[in-house]
């Protein structure tokens, strides 16, 4: 009887606390919606759009309510809310300028940069002022804020300026130690996304492809950085070897990199002189929370319209990988079912893929790019690609009616690999266990972990890797309209910039969204027409009402280990994926 009550006043005792825990979270929560909603407040004469790069850049915006709740600072960009909010800006007659402040803005990759930086040149050339501040500018937060008129760097920051590496890791010899061995079948003499887990360095054919996608990615930032800053290519080089990170704060003056050094009460009081405004008077600054509300009541018109739609569809993340509720990735069934309904939609003329993926299941891939030439038979198709668009990526694209890049998108990476992990030491030398087998066929025990694929099995899982490559490859040359052999002259796993992918005919077109969605109107005959994005991005308490903890330390992990995040997850979730892959080499790891 006494264990009893114990038991009951322990029940109760949890259900006290968890009440409370719950009771707070839901407060917290209201009072997180209610701030969100005062957000949307009304632009004044004269406001300045503060565009503060600190978080997280992913293709669209991913609301983080448990990371909202316990008060992290945590933001989540979309890019497509960015490109929207300059856009905006620039049309607005109250907003005279932009202010951005650069910070520590992570998954800023080339492309997606690429994009931002142009939308600010064309602000720029409507007459509107941009000036820049940062107590330390990234190599990419620079580039962009060379668009602006000021370039101002605090008193004792610095200005990161070293050139582009990368350095992948190798997990070969960790993989050793503790007994398992990876039996890679692969077709593409560039196809490296499986060197980490065989080999301890590079390939020399992984070493020429990285070296001339850093060369290629490096070269057009210097072009654009020495026309706005009016410094040569050489001496921004020399610069780069010099290392210039900590260098002092005057140096950068000296150098003609910065304008001026001020403290941030400087920097607003600057910003009042441009606005006219009063010295006791505060800057009208204008936050992406309340650019968001004008696109979402943007959208919400367009939505209402009868004009023509032209469809976005973001497809964007791993395809078929293992991914969190705040990470959408490219589930295939998905895809192919919205896909499906677009091509069943009268009022949707043309769709624009925006693709933004490394790849990933090779069978998922095919999958996608049945859809996609089903779309295309009965409306025009258009392929917009993001930072990535590669290997798989590549796969779900190639059947559109024109494929348009950024200059350094990576794309091409045609080739597929199996990855299978083999655990007989670690099962037998290192755990104790012993397996034995009784079969009726050669190869009824295929595929087991505790022991070798045997030769027989080794040839069976190699033509099926080569049937999948050949398949890989006639889709890629029907889409394009070439031979098979040709697109095997550039195919080998080799992953292109999007320059160089448009020179060799893998890219229609370089430019941004907006310019494939001009294409798609001209391919549908449209002159009028609005525009919807798709698949609709879940709201904050369907999010919340997903695993949230369990994302949000994913969240965490994504956030401590920056670029090293993909390779960590790739190994976690190793189990999860397709064993047959057409991926991206995803350990690039540019800084």
């Amino acid at each position: 009887m006494k264990g009893f009550f114990k038991t009951t006043l322990a029940c109760v005792l949890g259900m006290i606390i968890a009440g409370g825990f719950l009771l707070f979270l839901g407060i917290n929560l209201i009072a997180g919606i209610a701030t969100f909603s005062s957000e949307k407040g009304e632009i004044e004469k004269n406001s300045i759009l503060f565009l503060d790069f600190n978080g997280t850049l992913g293709e669209r915006a991913v609301e983080n309510p448990i990371a909202s709740i316990m008060n992290e600072d945590q933001k989540n960009y979309g890019l497509d809310e960015i490109l929207y909010a300059i856009k905006e800006a620039k049309r607005n007659g109250d907003i005279a300028g932009i202010y951005m402040q650069a910070g520590n803005f992570g998954g800023a990759s080339s492309a997606s940069l690429e994009e931002i930086r142009s939308e600010l040149q064309s602000f720029k050339e409507s007459g509107k002022f941009i000036i820049a501040y940062g107590d330390c500018y990234s190599q990419g937060l620079y580039y962009l804020a060379t668009v602006a008129d000021k370039v101002i760097l605090n008193p004792q920051g610095r200005i990161e300026w070293h050139g582009l590496a990368s350095t992948p890791i190798f997990y070969k010899d960790l993989l050793e130690k503790i007994g398992v061995e990876m039996q890679i079948f692969k077709v593409g003499t560039y196809k490296s996304a499986v060197e980490p887990f065989i080999a301890t360095e590079m390939s020399d054919a992984n070493r020429e492809q990285v070296a001339e996608l850093l060369s290629y990615t490096w070269d057009e930032l210097l072009t654009a950085i020495s026309t706005s800053r009016n410094l040569p290519k050489e001496k921004l080089n020399e610069y780069a070897d010099r290392y210039m990170d900590f260098l002092p704060s005057e140096e950068y003056i000296a150098c003609g990199m910065a304008d001026t050094l001020l403290y941030k009460d400087g920097v607003l009081e600057y910003l009042k002189g441009l606005t006219a405004v009063d010295g006791d008077e505060e800057l009208n600054l204008v936050t992406m929370e309340t650019m968001k509300s004008h696109l979402q009541t943007r959208r919400t018109l367009d939505e209402a319209s009868d004009k023509h739609k032209i469809a976005v569809y973001y497809a964007y993340g791993e395809i078929d990988g293992a991914t969190t509720s705040f990470e959408e990735g490219i589930n295939s069934n998905k895809v192919i079912k919205n896909l499906r309904e677009l091509r069943e939609d009268d009022d949707v003329k043309a769709v624009v893929l925006r693709v933004n993926s490394p790849g990933g299941s090779a069978y998922g891939s095919e999958q996608i790019w049945r859809e996609v030439t089903l779309l295309k038979a009965a409306k025009p198709v258009v392929v917009s690609m993001g930072d990535y668009a590669a290997s798989g990526g590549y796969y779900i694209s190639c059947a559109a009616d024109c494929i348009v890049a950024n200059p350094t998108t990576l794309t091409g990476s045609i080739g597929i690999f199996g990855m299978f992990p083999m655990t007989e030491k670690l099962m037998k030398d290192k755990i104790g266990l012993d397996f034995d087998v009784v079969k009726t066929n050669l190869m009824s025990d295929f595929g087991t972990l505790s022991r070798p694929f045997s030769p027989e099995e080794k040839v069976v899982l190699q033509n099926y890797i080569n049937n999948g490559y050949d398949l890989f490859l006639k889709r890629c040359a029907d889409g394009r309209g070439v031979a098979v052999e040709d697109i095997a002259k550039v195919a080998e796993g080799r992953v292109w910039t999007g320059g160089k992918a448009k020179e060799i005919g893998l890219v229609d077109e370089l430019g941004d969204l907006d310019k494939a969605i001009k294409i798609a109107a001209q391919k549908a005959g449209l002159t009028d027409y609005s525009v919807k994005s798709c698949p609709e991005s879940k709201t904050l308490v369907e999010k919340l009402v997903a695993d949230g903890n369990e994302d949000y330390m994913e969240i965490m992990a994504r956030e401590a280990l920056g670029g090293y995040y993909n390779c960590f997850k790739f190994i976690r979730n190793i189990d999860n994926y397709d064993r047959i892959q057409a991926r991206l080499p995803f350990e690039l790891n540019i800084r």
